[in-house]
């Protein structure tokens, strides 16, 4: 019997190991559907919108290093794909998603629902095609999957309603050919990197997600050069458990320590990291750079010797070329600044501080009553969750203080949104990252303003009934705004959120629901909400005010933040 392209997409994309595919049914779909429901070890899970569905296959995309899939049916909702499918491009992840679209006789008619896909997809997407006749099946299905496996990003194929159910005259099987290409810089540029190295007297890593299928060569080159090791947020996972070189995060979620080991190195040696902040490298400094990315050498920072290579393979070639560096005072250094760092952190993640006189004092002064330091929540989950719990966190202030509280030890995971910023990233994730590990541990730590951007795929979680915990920060406000205006010198504005009793609308939606307000409730709930079978959200008052001051606060920024505050006392317009 021959195949129709729906069947070639579907049995394809079995036979490649994908086992979910994310999207929001429609007629043009109707043939790619129905070939899902009638395929054993391929499920469709239907979401409420198709931006949640294109998170949930990035997610999948970057825990498992393989192809993500998602739908989205003809015009709107292959539109609504788009801000989910700009996150899985942007963190290089290899996403399919295959997008409906009009009958083939009304192509370019301006008909019903129709949009250029070709044009809405060309920023985000390393190919983008629409099938026109069932004879370019599976070749062109073979070259949008290569496409976004070797590549790292977006494919997006377009069908045509009427197209799908066609067969194939000419059917053969669908092959991949998806071989990596590891390789290493040239001896002759590796030899210029070991005598910049060489002859450097304070060397300092900063160390990327570039990195993490490296972590022994990395931890040795650390070992080697005696140099602390600064970690990009992605690195969190992989490079902060067990590891006597690292010392936190740099920029504005950052800490002194490691902004420190940054300003006071003589030699930075950064290796597979793009981070994209200028104002926080280092000065007159020597720079060594080792990326897969060609692209990505020297255009952050001044390199001296860029090295385009697979990191692990990079410094494994790199190694026998360096002399141990004996002098351990660097090193030392910046490891004492973070844990004295650490120690100060740990303070403010106490929930009893609240209820000390500073904190009641505090808590007057803000005009509130038993609002929870964000710190301590952060703290409470790192604290109670699973050794491979996986991790997913909003744009804002929940990333702040989870990459200030919550170690990535053990085999845990991290996800967010980190290079597009996207806001309602954390949700949607976590529903890819728990259909993907159904055995492991999920936790979403959600801004209330990213929660209620897309609240209706709450039913998703529901409905597929995925034990999903989703801790939400509620401090009633879109915090990281608030912050950045305050810095600024100005008052806040626009960033109060009249929010609902989220615990109480889980609960009316089918989820478990649990509120805490008061700190001395604090542990207790989130080990409850964390320990309670099936999906979890628990809502927890947090204190808006709460400041997280960066790794290198500016007297610029101290100045405004107390103009903006003097300004929010004063009453009226013209306060």
């Amino acid at each position: 019997m021959a195949r129709t392209v729906a069947d070639v997409i579907v049995h394809s994309l079995k036979e490649l190991g994908v086992q979910h595919v994310f999207g929001v049914v429609g007629d043009a779909l109707n043939p790619l559907t129905d070939a899902i429901r009638t395929t054993d070890g391929l499920d469709w899970v239907g979401c409420r919108h198709e931006e949640a569905a294109a998170f949930a296959a990035g997610a999948q995309s970057q825990l498992s290093g393989t192809l993500g899939v998602c739908m989205g049916t003809v015009g709107p909702g292959s539109v609504h794909l788009l801000n989910g499918l700009y996150d899985a491009a942007k963190s290089r992840a290899p996403v399919l998603a295959i997008c409906g679209q009009v009958p083939l006789a009304e192509l370019g008619g301006d008909y019903f629902q129709e949009v250029d896909n070709d044009l809405l997809f060309r920023d985000v997407a390393v190919y983008r095609a629409t099938v026109t006749s069932p004879e370019q099946m599976p070749r062109m299905l073979e070259s949008a999957v290569r496409a976004a496996v070797t590549q790292g990003g977006v494919a997006a194929l377009a069908v045509p309603g009427d197209l799908g159910e066609q067969e194939l005259s000419d059917d053969r099987p669908t092959r991949f050919a998806l071989g990596r290409v590891v390789t290493r810089p040239e001896d002759r540029d590796l030899a210029r990197a070991a005598d910049v190295l060489n002859s450097a007297s304070r060397v300092t890593l900063l160390v990327g997600r570039g990195a993490r299928g490296a972590r022994a060569e990395v931890l040795r080159i650390a070992e080697l050069l005696s140099a602390p090791m600064v970690l990009t947020l992605k690195a969190k996972e992989g490079f902060e458990g067990d590891n006597d070189f690292q010392v936190g995060q740099t920029g504005l979620i950052g800490n002194p320590a490691a902004a420190h080991a940054l300003d006071s190195g003589d030699t930075l040696l950064m290796l597979g990291t793009d981070f994209p902040y200028r104002e926080w490298y280092p000065k007159d400094c020597r720079v060594v750079q080792i990326d897969a990315q060609e692209d990505h050498l020297g255009r952050r920072t001044p390199v001296e010797v860029g090295l385009a290579g697979d990191v692990g393979a990079s410094l494994r070639a790199l190694l026998p070329l360096l002399k141990a560096a004996p002098d351990r005072t660097h090193l030392d250094d910046a490891r004492e600044r973070y844990a004295k760092w650490q120690q100060g952190q740990r303070k403010l993640a106490d929930p009893a501080l609240e209820r000390r006189p500073i904190g009641k004092l505090r808590a007057a002064l803000d005009n509130r009553d038993h609002d929870i330091r964000p710190e301590a929540l952060a703290a409470a989950v790192d604290a109670h969750a699973d050794e491979d719990a996986i991790f997913t966190s909003d744009t804002g202030m929940a990333t702040v203080w989870l990459s200030r509280f919550v170690t990535m030890r053990g085999a845990r995971r991290l996800l967010g949104s980190y290079n597009l910023g996207s806001m309602a990233n954390a949700m949607p994730q976590a529903i890819g990252a728990q259909l993907w590990a159904p055995g492991r541990q999920v936790v979403a730590l959600c801004g209330d303003g990213g929660l209620s951007m897309l609240l209706g795929d709450l039913m998703t979680i529901k409905t597929y009934r995925l034990p999903v915990k989703l801790v939400v920060f509620d401090n009633r406000r879109l915090g990281m705004v608030k912050l950045e205006q305050e810095e600024a010198g100005l008052p806040e504005f626009g960033t109060e959120l009249d929010n609902p009793d989220f615990a109480a609308v889980a609960t009316a939606l089918g989820l478990t629901g649990i509120r805490v307000t008061d700190p001395a409730d604090l542990h207790d709930g989130v080990r409850r909400a964390l320990s309670t079978p099936g999906p979890v959200l628990l809502d927890v008052l947090t204190n808006p005010e709460e400041v997280a001051v960066p790794g290198k606060a500016t007297v610029a920024q101290g100045w405004g933040y107390a103009v903006a505050k003097a300004k929010e006392l004063l009453p009226g317009r013209e306060g």
